[in-house]
Order: C-alpha cells, then structure tokens, then sequence
C-alpha cells in the first residue's frame, strides 16, 4: 500500500494527495466519497472485496486560503524537473538570473531557471539572447496544481481529468 490517493474538496478542486490508509479511512467515515478506485489493488476478506481509491471528493467544503508557492531553490529546481534549461544536462546544478541581478535583474519566478554551472558560467552576465543561448522553457510561476505532477513521480493517468490536464 505505497500509493497515494487524489483529495477533491467538495466542489471538485484538487487540493492534496494523501495515502491509501487515510483515503480508506475517510470513505469508510463517510467523510469523502471514492470517484475512482486503483484496479491494481484490492483487498479481499471472506465476503467481499474492497477496491482501494485512487480519487476521493470531500463531501463537506474545506475552506483554503489561497496555495502559493513559495520561491525557493528547491522549488525552482522542482519546476524546471531538475534539469538545465540551457542544455538539458541533470549534473551539478545551480540557479541562474535570465536578466542578470547586476542590470537590476529580481529574484522572481519568471527570471530565476536552473542551469548547470557550465551553462551559467558561459551565460555569463548577459541576456540569453546577447549569449545565444535560448532557453528550453520560459520561467513562469507555477500554480498548486502544477506541483502535483512532480509528487511521487508523476500524475496516474485517471488523475489528469481532475488536474485540468
């Protein structure tokens, strides 16, 4: 039982992943009903057989206060999937600015990537444009549901409806 199971809140907005044991639990305490079960994993007692959930949905409405992310080395590294937006290279990474902090270049999501130090070296302190060296991706600021893509390894496919995938 090493799987994790999709929370909605009552009106269907994906809002954590939780595991199968406390999934199991909130459905057998009719406090969230199951909207797709893991085919994969049954449990099987003398009457009857139970499907484990892979989608559950609250049944009372859970107020959140907005989900920022927040910036953090960590979770640029987490957005970029770790990799090099410059060359695609996964060793020996640090962040870069795309508008270098010495021409007033911010902290922000939008001009922090993850580089290899090699490509930051060679960047330099100069556009990607000036070094030619375009980027992969563009940096953007990633939403809360974005993240549920890089937990556990990714998002099960019966997720994706739910995830506006």
């Amino acid at each position: 039982m090493n799987s994790v199971v999709l929370v909605l809140n009552q009106d269907y907005q994906p809002i954590s992943i939780c595991s199968v044991q406390r999934s199991v639990k909130l459905v057998f305490l009719n406090k969230a009903e199951m909207l797709h079960n893991n085919p994969d994993q049954v449990l099987r007692t003398v009457n009857r057989d139970f499907h484990y959930p892979s989608v559950i949905r609250l049944r009372r409405y859970i107020h959140l206060p907005y989900a920022k992310i927040v910036l953090s080395r960590k979770n640029i590294m987490k957005r970029d999937r770790h990799m090099c937006q410059y060359c695609g290279s996964k060793a020996d990474l640090t962040l870069d600015h795309v508008y270098p902090r010495s021409r007033g270049g911010r902290d922000s999501w939008e001009n922090l990537v993850t580089a290899c130090t090699r490509c930051n070296v060679r960047k330099g302190d100069r556009t990607p444009e000036e070094a030619g060296m375009p980027l992969n991706i563009k940096p953007y600021r990633p939403i809360h549901i974005t993240f549920f893509q890089n937990l556990m390894g990714g998002v099960q496919e019966h997720w994706k409806p739910y995830l506006y995938m």
